[in-house]
């Protein structure tokens, strides 16, 4: 499934926006869309619509696959597949892209129900590990894969109203109970501790991996194991560098996943515990071929691939995103994205969570954003006529 649910690692808001003050908003509230010209889009005509092209199109081979008459979208008016296919059939061949985007697509500004048109940005990265696919030596800690007996649940699926919320557990005696959390599975207190996809020489690289959801495993015989996200015991995802803020330890300004992991090594008799304050655990599966795999089953595009939340948009969709800038000196994020992966953190009308792939400048500028922005959705003009 997805490159991770917990893409980002705090939910703090920034302290000023680029685009309007902003009012928070329940994270279950309804994403209300309506449409405006692309002269609306700051910085559309500047922008590299080859590459969020690109991208389309790795979304496209799945939309052109699918039945013509199933919804697109349980969530918002994103008609059927029918209406994409033909955009997406043309997107194949399409050589000016900019072109081709105002061709067949409309914009729509989103804004959460009650007025709010900004949210959090934050971004994530494909992390880089060292393993072993036997235990030994510094390899001691455990990247498990998917238990057999894990189910999860899309409650959207029984309940209108719980569209966007999911539960995990096992059966027992016929009932659908809690998954162990994430300190007792550490601690090899659960049935399926063997259940060992490969071993990695830091927990706290390890713990980083399953926020992101995604990450390359360089092994000790010289080869490279790309893995990626397979499961969730069903446990709520907590942003510990909440915590952090709760004890007067940082400022929420100053919350990043690099001051996170400074204060964890600086602080390692408390590691463990602090780490098992978020009780979510990930599961990992090896991924081969192109990757890393978003929630859509598709290869992810670095600055390109948008995590959002799935409750209210379905995957596939191009967002032009205007948001604030990764890190200090950079520019504003003003840019054409396809929805193609979800997160736990990820909860709101406007809100997502920025890919910015692989390597230590990826992972600065993901560790650091957190921006205030909205976006717009591009829905198929066949749905208006």
């Amino acid at each position: 499934m997805r490159i991770l649910f917990f893409s980002a690692l705090v939910l703090f808001l920034a302290a000023c926006t680029t685009v309007e003050k902003h009012t928070e908003v329940a994270d279950d509230a309804k994403m209300v869309i309506s449409p405006v010209s692309f002269a609306a889009l700051d910085g559309w005509a500047g922008d590299d619509h080859a590459a969020a092209l690109t991208a389309f199109r790795k979304s496209c081979g799945r939309i052109l696959k699918a039945d013509a008459a199933k919804p697109f979208s349980k969530n918002i008016a994103g008609g059927v597949f029918g209406d994409w296919q033909p955009a997406c059939g043309a997107a194949q061949s399409a050589i000016d892209a900019r072109a081709f985007f105002e061709t067949w697509f409309t914009p729509y500004a989103a804004v959460a129900e009650g007025g709010s048109a900004t949210g959090l940005f934050t971004g994530y990265y494909e992390a880089s590990l060292k393993g072993s696919r036997t235990r030994h030596g510094a390899y001691q800690t455990p990247l498990h894969k998917r238990p057999p007996d894990l189910v999860m649940v899309e409650l959207g699926e029984f309940r209108d109203e719980l569209k966007g919320q999911r539960i995990a557990g096992r059966v027992i005696d016929g009932k659908l109970k809690p998954y162990e959390d994430r300190e007792k599975i550490v601690a090899g207190q659960w049935p399926h501790d063997d259940n060992v996809l490969v071993w990695v020489d830091d927990a706290v690289d390890a713990f980083f991996l399953q926020i992101q959801g995604s990450g390359a495993v360089d092994l000790d015989d010289g080869t490279v194991m790309r893995v990626g996200y397979d499961g969730q015991n069903g446990h709520a995802y907590y942003a510990v560098g909440r915590e952090l803020v709760k004890r007067n330890i940082l400022p929420k300004e100053k919350v990043s996943m690099q001051s996170i992991r400074e204060w964890i090594a600086a602080n390692p008799g408390e590691a463990a515990s602090f780490m098992n304050l978020n009780k979510s655990y990930v599961f990992m599966r090896e991924v081969t071929g192109e990757g890393p795999l978003g929630a859509e089953n598709i290869a992810l595009t670095p600055g390109r691939s948008l995590a959002v939340d799935n409750g209210r948009m379905a995957y596939g969709v191009p967002v032009w995103l205007d948001a604030g800038a990764p890190v200090a000196g950079a520019a504003p994020v003003r840019r054409l994205m396809i929805a193609q992966d979800t997160g736990g953190a990820i909860r709101g009308p406007v809100r997502g969570d920025v890919f910015f792939g692989h390597g230590p400048e990826a992972e600065a500028h993901a560790g650091e954003m957190k921006a205030q922005g909205r976006y717009w959705l591009l829905l198929p003009k066949v749905m208006t006529k």
